[in-house]
């Protein structure tokens, strides 16, 4: 087994890619158009949690645990503010808007002469907001995705 520290991943912001009934796939992505936002400090997390759904069953004495919809939290990305960079520019014009875009995560764990792990989903942008804190820190841009879709995981692969 091989692990991978975050260093050297990317995401990328696409167009606008609207909600379906059905898990998205690879292929949804397909004509995409990615912008890199730099500068990540952190990217947060990423996947599906299933609500819990609860029932006492009263003659048993005894709550029984079910699972009901699949939601994914909030993910938070923190990035060093850049006014020049295009995808930090597409994150907060898209949080302007109601629409859901499409977003790419790329890890930097490709083997030798192989292609990366990659992660695909929509989401809205809820908030791209700027922190500033003490004098020796860096401005940051705070971006949360709420992500509106099942993860399209794309494992890295040999050559």
């Amino acid at each position: 087994m091989t692990i991978f520290a975050t260093a050297g991943a990317k995401l990328f912001i696409g167009g606008v890619l609207a909600m379906k009934s059905d898990d998205f796939v690879l292929t949804d992505f397909d004509g995409q158009t990615w912008v890199e936002v730099k500068e990540l400090e952190n990217l947060g997390t990423l996947g599906d949690t299933a609500n819990e759904v609860t029932f006492d069953a009263i003659g048993e004495n005894r709550t029984k645990r079910l699972k009901g919809t699949r939601v994914a939290p909030p993910m938070e990305v923190i990035a060093g503010i850049d006014y020049a960079d295009a995808g930090q520019l597409a994150i907060a014009a898209a949080e302007k808007t109601n629409a859901d875009y499409a977003f790419k995560v790329v890890f930097d764990d490709a083997p030798a002469g192989g292609t990366p792990s990659e992660r695909y989903f929509i989401a809205k942008i809820g908030s791209a907001n700027e922190a500033y804190d003490a004098a020796n820190a860096v401005m940051k841009l705070n971006a949360t995705l709420w992500v509106n879709s099942n993860t399209v995981r794309v494992n890295a692969a040999a050559p």
